[in-house]
């Protein structure tokens, strides 16, 4: 690599330190290339955090890591459907998909000890760490595993699915989480989705109307839609 001199030595200092990092010699521009935390299998080196947050009344001990959404605390899109997040009339598992590090598989595994909690992720960091989170905060009612989407699940009966999207993914990503929940819902079961008005509420609320032919804003917390729509076969 040629690299013009007055940034030789920063080029191999930064270029060290974060190995995502690149030159493009025609203009001399350095270029982060961030990792994905949709990806499966992350590349970035661990670096594990932990704290303590409280969910529904209880506190709970998080550790997450680089690669994963998100690294240093629960995110305010997940506490705000975590809290609002109502328990379906409807027996049976509850279904998170894409479920990180694990708040709000736990914190409702946590909530409703008599049903089983089912906690997919594409992420396989993120679900080892969700199964470490279980095992911290002393959860058992849990299956966790990692799937591309619904790909890896046999259960068909969920009484509710919750997620907080993979907004980076993209659009299709996105509504094939909600298109695909349908055939994974009990009769009159539901999916709970957290988005934010900018990254495309509107248009989530459009898509889960026409696949369900309903859906409920069951609230609105600074930007953040929480959205409810139930299976009627």
């Amino acid at each position: 690599m040629v690299v013009a001199p007055a940034i030789a030595h920063i080029t191999k200092s930064v270029i060290t330190t974060h190995p995502g990092i690149f030159l493009i010699k025609t203009k001399w521009v350095l270029i982060h290339m961030t990792e994905h935390y949709y990806s499966k299998q992350p590349q970035a080196k661990s670096s594990p955090k932990s704290w303590s947050f409280d969910l529904r009344g209880k506190t709970f001990q998080f550790k997450s890591d680089i690669g994963v959404f998100s690294k240093s605390e629960v995110d305010f899109g997940s506490r705000v459907l975590i809290e609002a997040f109502r328990e379906p009339e409807v027996k049976g598992p509850i279904l998170d998909v894409g479920c990180g590090y694990g708040p709000i598989g736990l914190s409702l595994a946590s909530s409703f000890s008599d049903r089983q909690i089912f906690m997919i992720d594409v992420n396989k960091r993120a679900v080892e760490l969700a199964k470490e989170n279980a095992v911290i905060n002393k959860i058992s009612n849990t299956t966790i595993f990692q799937s591309d989407l619904y790909e890896q699940l046999n259960e068909k009966s969920f009484a509710s699915i919750v997620t907080n999207p993979p907004i980076r993914a993209g659009k299709k990503v996105v509504h094939a989480i909600f298109e695909e929940a349908y055939d994974y819902l009990a009769e009159q079961g539901e999916l709970w989705v957290v988005i934010q008005k900018k990254q495309g509420a509107p248009s989530a609320k459009d898509k889960m109307e026409e696949i369900f032919g309903n859906v409920e804003v069951v609230q609105k917390n600074k930007g953040y839609f929480i959205l409810r729509a139930k299976k009627f076969d």
